[in-house]
């Protein structure tokens, strides 16, 4: 569609530039809720700071695991490089990349890292933040979009592509499932934000995110057509990372429920005891 575009002079990627609108738009949310929840912004500020640093190496680190593991043989080798340039090459070639799901996982475990540190009540601010991952990741698959990373499957109604940097993507129609996507993602911003309003689902909304994002990406995936990310028995690794995630935030749910009704069966007991 539109990778790039010229504006005074210098050329600029469009997803980038999205993935940045997307940022601040969810910054300023997820800070103006903190405000509303009498918090102070400025610790808002530092657990979004903190958090951005474990996406960005989160999602490096694993798009260059998928590199290794679905081309082990044609991935660069970064101790055979002969010069430091060389090095920072394959580096580039090997890590240079992101893929979404090593940033979410990098974002979630730095941010409670440091809400831990601070003595902040982690339930309350994975609440506050739940609904701003969606919000921004809408942007981010509207720049795929324009952008023409993930790309769809060839399709007889759609969008063809013609100046992708992506060679394989150009001249077929294909499926938009980008904005599928983005558009999935806008409907669980929504979702979260009027349970926020409403007070339910309180220290779950995360989970709650998880759950849905997981099942939502898994059948996402059979729409994309960038198979080079790494198939492996039929599915892509982000489907097993779904299937991972959608396992581990049930099993949450379930000892959650557990935990719920013996605090119940508490404070039965004791009324019992008082009365």
């Amino acid at each position: 569609m539109i990778p790039t575009f010229e504006l005074f002079g210098k050329t600029f990627g469009i997803y980038p530039v999205l993935a940045l609108v997307g940022i601040f738009t969810a910054g300023i949310y997820a800070c103006r809720q903190a405000r509303k929840k009498g918090l102070d912004e400025n610790d808002m500020i530092m657990v979004l700071l903190v958090s951005a640093v474990g996406v960005l190496l989160g999602g490096h680190l694993l798009y260059g695991l998928v590199n290794v593991l679905s081309a082990p043989g044609s991935a660069p080798n970064l101790l055979a490089s002969d010069s430091p340039k060389a090095f920072f090459e394959n580096a580039y070639i090997l890590f240079g990349g992101s893929v979404f799901y090593g940033g979410l996982l990098g974002g979630i475990f730095a941010g409670a890292l440091y809400v831990r540190k601070r003595g902040f009540a982690l339930p309350e601010w994975a609440d506050l933040l739940a609904p701003a991952i969606p919000l921004f990741h809408f942007f981010g698959r509207i720049g795929c979009f324009l952008g023409g990373c993930c790309y769809g499957v060839p399709c007889s109604f759609g969008f063809t592509y013609t100046h992708n940097l992506i060679e394989q993507a150009n001249g077929v129609s294909r499926f938009p499932i980008q904005l599928v996507e983005a558009a999935f993602n806008l409907a669980l911003f929504f979702l979260l934000w009027t349970l926020q309003k409403k007070g339910k689902f309180q220290g779950k909304r995360l989970v709650l995110y998880l759950l849905c994002y997981s099942v939502g990406r898994f059948v996402f995936e059979f729409g994309r057509g960038d198979t080079y990310r790494g198939i492996w028995f039929g599915l892509s690794t982000s489907q097993y990372i779904s299937v991972g995630l959608f396992l581990v935030a049930v099993v949450f749910c379930f000892i959650s429920g557990l935990q719920a009704g013996q605090h119940r069966s508490c404070r039965k007991a004791q009324k019992r005891r008082f009365y």
